[in-house]
């Protein structure tokens, strides 16, 4: 029963818990809504950190959740910069990490999200390694790619996912000399397969791009405090005024785990072990977002999902779950990209080893297509290219389970609708 004299803690200011904050206001919860962000920007949204805002094309505060006056005006009391260092579960209370300071909760969400992954090698130290994931590393990021671009400087990243080749396209068109090291053949070569990612591959080198496969930094070298290049483990050394660390993220659970709850394998991904419903091993505290585990029945897995829809879809389950609702949280995963002229939207989950077969419909050459990644002719995921509103039936053939023709599949002739059982 949720009254109007309980407390709802929400402890991380990204999507997710701003969402959840939302949520939980519009569901008509009139008790105490406190939203702790160890940030002091507002909440905000991480895609433009990497695409529009970094790119100097979109506003700083576009990337914001609401505008900042909308949390005094829907009486959530919004806590910046401030970080919680403790949950107890027996008082039910979070303890803020500045003074000391506690707060009862009757619930608790933990949307703490992610961190990103550090460079284990020397010259990490230096001034000019950077990483992206708050606002404020794209600040800075920001401004170095506007010099090197004027410059005609070198960035060197290490990391070819999303992350790392969207920080690639924003160097290009900026001016600057990108080279990429990455361990596996291909850009998103463990996400999107071979073919796939050595499309991704001669897109970046077409727009002058350089990839160093098959290695790994080994070390960062420098003077006064300044890259000057980077070794990699095969022997080679690459000119460098900048480097970018984008290989991954971990989610942070420490707090999850010094308060005792149960967490997934790191061989699974890691992560607060939730329920279909957001659910923490105790029943008073949901995690949602980056940092949670959840259990999928249509892929017969447990998730953690690192995407902005993640964030933006599971904030607010979390939050209607607090209040009592039986809402199992299985949105079919969504994430997309923006990378020169091209652009990508991609449903489902399809891990290596879980497909036979690639269908593609349309023309890949000229980078206007739909991938579909199909086992025993189920469709588990499909990645529109340049191809725009099939997200709604490429999702509904990934939830249908149901085998299709993959020859009608692949012709843009059939209508997708038309596979849709």
């Amino acid at each position: 029963m949720v009254d109007a004299d309980q407390t709802f803690v929400i402890v991380g200011g990204g999507l997710a818990g701003a969402k959840a904050a939302e949520t939980l206001r519009a569901e008509g919860f009139t008790g105490r809504v406190i939203l702790i962000c160890d940030e002091r920007d507002h909440p905000y949204e991480r895609p433009p950190l990497s695409k529009g805002y970094l790119l100097g094309k979109d506003e700083r505060d576009g990337a914001f959740v609401h505008e900042p006056a909308w949390y005094a005006r829907h009486d959530v009391e919004l806590h910046l910069g401030q970080t919680v260092d403790a949950v107890d579960r027996a008082a039910r209370t979070v303890r803020f990490g500045d003074d000391g300071t506690t707060v009862r909760y009757d619930k608790l969400l933990l949307a703490t999200g992610a961190e990103p992954r550090r460079l284990d090698v020397p010259g990490t130290d230096l001034v000019g390694v950077h990483h992206l994931r708050r606002l404020a590393h794209a600040d800075r990021l920001k401004a170095v790619l506007t010099s090197l671009g004027r410059e005609n400087g070198h960035l060197v990243i290490a990391g070819a996912g999303w992350i790392g080749l969207e920080v690639a396209a924003a160097a290009r068109e900026y001016g600057a000399e990108v080279t990429v090291v990455h361990r596996g053949p291909t850009p998103l070569h463990s996400v999107l397969g071979p073919e796939l990612g050595q499309l991704f591959a001669e897109l970046h080198i077409e727009h002058g791009v350089r990839f160093h496969f098959g290695a790994s930094l080994t070390g960062i070298t420098g003077q006064d405090g300044m890259v000057l290049a980077a070794r990699t483990d095969d022997g080679e050394e690459h000119p460098a005024h900048a480097v970018l660390a984008a290989i991954g993220a971990a989610p942070r659970t420490s707090l999850a785990e010094a308060a005792g709850l149960a967490l997934a394998d790191r061989a699974d991904g890691g992560g607060v072990l939730v329920d279909e419903r957001l659910r923490t091993s105790d029943p008073d505290i949901y995690a949602a977002g980056d940092v949670a585990s959840f259990p999928h029945a249509l892929f017969g897995a447990r998730l953690r999902v690192e995407h902005w829809a993640n964030a933006l879809n599971g904030g607010p389950a979390a939050a209607r779950a607090m209040l009592g609702r039986e809402e199992v949280y299985d949105r079919v995963p969504y994430f997309f990209t923006d990378q020169y002229d091209l652009g990508m939207e991609y449903s489902g989950w399809a891990p290596p080893g879980s497909y036979d077969q690639v269908v593609i419909r349309g023309d890949a050459g000229k980078r206007e297509f739909i991938a579909f990644w199909v086992r025993e002719g189920r469709v588990l995921a499909g990645m529109n290219v340049n191809v725009w509103d099939v997200t709604d039936p490429i999702q509904r053939l990934v939830r249908s389970r149901t085998a299709v023709d993959t020859e009608a599949l692949a012709d843009p002739h059939v209508p997708l609708e038309s596979l849709v059982p």
